[in-house]
Order: C-alpha cells, then structure tokens, then sequence
C-alpha cells in the first residue's frame, strides 16, 4: 500500500511542479528529481525499493510507442541516411566512448556494466528537446534533423544495453555472437510488430467507440512488448513497428480519433516523465544515504563521462559539417552542428534504463557499481538538460540563426493547395452537393475554396460570411457539414500519398494533417 501511495504521491507532485517549472522556466523533470530527492529524507517518508526488472515493462512500451507513432515509415524513406547517422552510429559510438571513459576513470571494472553505463546515457530525448525548441523559434532544419534523430534512438540504445545487462547478469562478455542474436531477434520483431499492427487496425473497424479505439493505443504497446519478451524477440523493435504500422493505417475518417489520441498520450508522457524522475530521485536519495563521503570519489569519473557525452556529439556533428557531400547545403553548417550539440539533452529514456540496472548478478553477486552508473546517469541529466535548456534561447541570439521561412511557406502552401484541389474534386464529384440549397452550395464550395489558407495558416476572408449563414438552418447544416467531411477526408488521403513521395518533408505533410484533422473535428460538434 505504502508503494501505491508514493506512486499517487509522484503524480500529483508532477502536476504541480509543471506549473512551478514553467513560472521559474526550470525543467519541470530536474525540478521532480530534485524534489524527490530531498523528499526522502523526510523523516516520515517510508524506505522504498524499487524493484529493477518492473521499469523497463511499465515504462518502455509506452515511450517508445509515444515517439514512433509522431514518424511514419515516410520518414524512414526520405531520411534514412540522417537515421543511420544519429540515432544508430553515434548511440553506438557514444556508448562504446563512455564505456572506455567509465573502465579508465571509475570504479566499474566490467566492460558489459561499462558498456551498459554507455547505453543509458547515449540516447537524447526528443520530447525534452522538442519543449525548448518549440519557445525558441528555431530553424525547421534543425527541427526537422532532431525530429528524425529522435526517431530510433531510444531503440538502439536500449538494444545495447539489455545485451550489456545480460552479459552482467551471466558474468560473460559481450561477444560478436550477439549480432546474429540481434539480426534473428530484430527479423521476428517486425514480423510480430506488423501482425499487431494489422490486428490493432482491424480491431478499430470493428469497434465504433471513440474512447476504445484510443484505449487500443495503450494496450498494443504494451502487449506486443510482452509477447516479444515471451518468443524471446526485440520487444523494443516490435513496439517501434507497430506504432509505425498503426500510424500507416490511420484512416482519412479518423480525424476526431487521431485528436484525442494525440490530447491522451500528452498527458501520458507527462506523468510517466514525471514518475520516472520522481522513482529516479528516491533511488538517488538511497544512494546518497549509502554511499555519503563516498560520493567524493565519483567526481572524478562522472566529470570525465560527463565531458565525453557532450564532446563526442560536438565532434559528431561538427564532422557531419566536413564530410564530402554532394548536396553541401542540405549538410549542417558550423552554427548548425553547435545548436545540435546544445540540444543533446538527455530525459526519460536515460532514467528508465537506469532504473532498470539489477542489483545483483544471476548467480546472486551484488553489482557493487551500480551506484555510481545512478549518479552517473543523474549527473548527465543535470549537464545536458538543465544548463542548455537555460542557455539555448541565449545561444539562438548570439548566432543569430534564422529560420528559412521563405521554403517552409512555399513547401506548405504547396502541399496545401494540392490537397484543397483534391477536396474540390471530390464536391465536383458529390451528388448531395446538388441537393442543397444554392446558398448552402457556395458556402461549402467557399469553405473549400478557402482550405489552403486555413492549412497555411493565411487569413480567410470569407470564413466569417460562412459561420453567419451555417446558423440558419441545422438540418441542412449537418448535410453540408457531412459533405465537406468527404471532401477533407480526399484532401487528407491525398497528403498521406504526398508523405511517400520523395523529396517531400513528411514532418511537414504531418504538421498540414494536422491542422486538417483539427478542420475536419470542428464539424463534428
């Protein structure tokens, strides 16, 4: 009961301290680490353990659906080569860095715990980034390349470390035996997280409820997940397919759903970040409780790891800025590779996996380390999330970048009067549309007319004449309203074909759905 409790405790303690950060302009997660941690000296707070192999199960299916299902597979396609560089190679090559770091500097003498310290601080967190950069106005071609980093990250670091913890857990080493583990694992997750895809998608056919459907997208991440773990496949990888798969098969129709879908995980990753710190920050408590005078003795190490984390990724993009490339304006310039780095903060992913670290091996031996990785891991959380949240809109000015609007509008305004051709059409083609009254038939034809300002975010003239005479008769209304949900929903499908095609910026095509499916809501109410 005491647990229950603290758990009801932590969320509530989130919500208010999301409102403390965004008075302060603090991070609201490091203000929940710091809280929970001078917490549990509270004299009348109870001792706590929290059990390791529980995080990765309550907080890993969820995380990881809520980043996959903002991409697609468009994605994949048009930014494969960014993927491959950012969130594979340079996980891989921080996490081996930090490994080498934490063998010469600290006190772990096991290369798979080294390479599972690595693992947990190697992945950024693309919602904390997201937050800072959405206040900062910050070029769409730096979004657009964190978008995309954000995509797998997580996936590969967490692939890495469940193969470090194993090896720790069995007293082996981490061998090239586990690539071809990994290869068969990976082949059988995709296959799992498709027919879980397709099964989540014919469900929602079958089930009418707005509520249920949406209910659907939190109970597949963590099914799939667990099956994966049952037939001794990727679970991490079956998660990530199937959110990709789900977000393939969402129908045009399904704007209300797609709306509170989005409204419902919000919420989720709130309180699951904030639960996750606040868990993060009674373990750090404990650890402080143990250790005491101890914690002198890390500072070096932590300090060492702290400066490899931040210096490879700068060296990473700096030499992504060097690299031979044809297309030289597409590669980050110097001022880029530094807001790149800056924006490195690590979150969720690193305090799950943390969490998550055993206590003892399988034979019984307690991980004498596993404090420092803890501290280790709370200590990059403080150097790469407070310090350039704080500075990030500072830096923004002294380089004086500026968002090339200009491409962004004529790419936007583009795609939006493709889809406003496309919404026109389908009325050309509607037989209802005749049956209205002639004045119903320009309002709607007007409506239609004006969707591109409306996607593009132009002022429409007419939408005020529009409102005015909608209210005259609701009968007659709700057929108009009804046509117009056809015409938007071929404007939609026509967007969805626009992600696959190349050359076009699916984050984009996915920021212009939106807004549709927002038009699109209104009718219903």
């Amino acid at each position: 009961m005491d647990f229950f409790l603290l758990i009801i405790g932590l969320l509530f303690a989130t919500i208010l301290i999301v409102g403390v950060g965004e008075r302060i302009k603090l991070p609201y997660p490091i203000l929940m680490l710091i809280f929970a941690t001078l917490a549990g000296f509270l004299p009348f707070m109870p001792e706590m353990h929290i059990e390791p192999e529980l995080i990765l199960p309550i907080f890993l299916p969820p995380l990881l659906f809520a980043t996959a299902q903002r991409s697609s597979w468009s994605v994949f396609r048009f930014r494969w080569k960014a993927l491959i560089r950012l969130a594979v190679v340079l996980i891989v090559v921080t996490a081996g860095t930090v490994a080498a770091t934490a063998l010469a500097f600290s006190p772990i003498v096991s290369i798979p715990l080294a390479l599972a310290l690595g693992a947990i601080v190697a992945p950024p967190d693309p919602v904390a980034v997201d937050a800072i950069a959405t206040k900062v106005n910050m070029p769409r071609r730096l979004t657009s390349l964190l978008e995309t980093e954000g995509l797998f990250n997580d996936a590969m670091a967490i692939v890495i470390f469940q193969l470090a913890v194993q090896a720790t857990m069995n007293n082996s080493e981490v061998g090239l035996e586990i690539i071809p583990q990994f290869l068969i694992g990976a082949a059988g997750a995709v296959v799992l997280g498709l027919a879980m895809g397709w099964a989540i998608g014919a469900l929602n056919r079958f089930v009418p409820n707005l509520a249920a459907r949406c209910a659907a997208t939190l109970v597949a991440p963590y099914a799939v997940y667990m099956i994966a773990e049952e037939v001794h496949v990727s679970g991490v990888i079956a998660v990530v397919v199937t959110a990709l798969e789900m977000v393939r098969r969402d129908r045009p129709q399904d704007s209300a759903e797609r709306l509170t879908r989005q409204a419902f995980w919000e919420v989720l990753e709130l309180l699951a970040t904030g639960l996750a710190f606040g868990l993060m920050g009674i373990e750090m408590n404990q650890v402080i409780q143990e250790e005491g005078s101890n914690l002198i003795g890390y500072i070096p190490g932590i300090a060492a790891i702290c400066f490899v984390v931040i210096a490879v990724r700068a060296l990473w993009m700096l030499g992504t800025y060097y690299m031979p490339n044809r297309n030289k304006p597409k590669v980050p310039a110097r001022k880029d590779a530094l807001v790149l780095t800056w924006c490195g903060m690590r979150g969720l992913a690193t305090l799950a996996l943390a969490l998550a670290l055993p206590h003892v091996t399988a034979d019984g031996t307690v991980i004498e380390e596993r404090n420092f990785v803890v501290v280790a891991a709370c200590s990059v959380l403080l150097c790469t999330l407070v310090v350039p949240g704080l500075t990030l809109p500072a830096l923004m000015r002294v380089l004086k970048l500026r968002n090339n609007e200009q491409d962004t509008k004529r790419a936007r305004r583009a795609l939006a009067r493709r889809a406003e051709a496309v919404a026109l059409s389908a009325l050309r083609n509607n037989v209802e549309l005749q049956e209205l009254p002639e004045n119903y038939q320009q309002a709607v034809r007007r409506r239609m007319n004006s969707l591109h300002s409306i996607l593009a975010k132009d002022p429409d003239p007419h939408d005020a004449i529009s409102d005015e005479k909608y209210t005259q008769i609701r009968a007659v209304i709700a057929k108009a309203d009804s046509i117009q949900a056809i015409a938007l929903e071929a404007a939609r499908d026509e967007l969805l074909k626009a992600r696959r095609e190349p050359n076009v910026d699916p984050h984009l095509v996915d920021e212009i759905v939106g807004r549709l499916d927002r038009r699109t809501a209104t009718l219903d109410r």
